[in-house]
């Protein structure tokens, strides 16, 4: 696209843009440190964590856990190898697929996620939703839902990208 077809924001798109990249930013990053300092764990491993605790027998196949935590699979994996050093988390090969590997929530890693969840909640509840009227958390989760709609396919095209570039580098 060259800069004649680029639709350029107006002033209000553009302060609305730079507000919520401020917001999400300073969201994610008080979420982060408060989880760090009361529970040694970085927001992306309790992702991690949290996405394992509702798997059905606490276990995802590695590529499926790097899609719902939106992660590219080396990244995920040397969280897991992390959380595989705490204890949080057991990796074991995929049921009849050698190339496979499936990531497991451990109790060590149960026990520390239902540790870390209440203080986790509590900035959710009190820094995201208490601000809010009940009408701007509707609107927030309208928003949200059409901007993730939005997203999806470009989403799901960068992932089949990445999966057969990383499968091009395993043979």
């Amino acid at each position: 696209m060259n800069e004649s077809e680029t639709r350029w924001l107006s002033a209000e798109e553009q302060k609305v843009w730079r507000t919520f990249m401020q917001a999400f930013n300073d969201f994610n990053a008080h979420l982060d440190r408060q989880l760090r300092r009361d529970s040694g764990m970085p927001v992306a491993y309790y992702e991690i964590l949290v996405m394992l605790s509702e798997a059905p027998d606490h276990c995802l196949r590695m590529g499926e856990l790097a899609e719902l935590v939106r992660s590219s699979r080396s990244r995920l994996s040397h969280a897991v190898a992390a959380l595989e050093k705490s204890g949080y988390v057991s990796r074991c090969p995929a049921d009849g697929d050698r190339r496979g590997a499936v990531a497991r929530l451990t109790d060590t890693g149960m026990a520390a996620l239902e540790e870390a969840a209440p203080g986790h909640v509590t900035e959710v509840r009190e820094r995201l939703f208490d601000p809010l009227t009940e009408e701007q958390v509707k609107a927030l989760g309208e928003i949200a839902e059409a901007v993730a709609a939005g997203m999806r396919p470009a989403c799901e095209k960068a992932i089949a990208e990445e999966f057969a570039a990383e499968a091009v580098t395993e043979v």
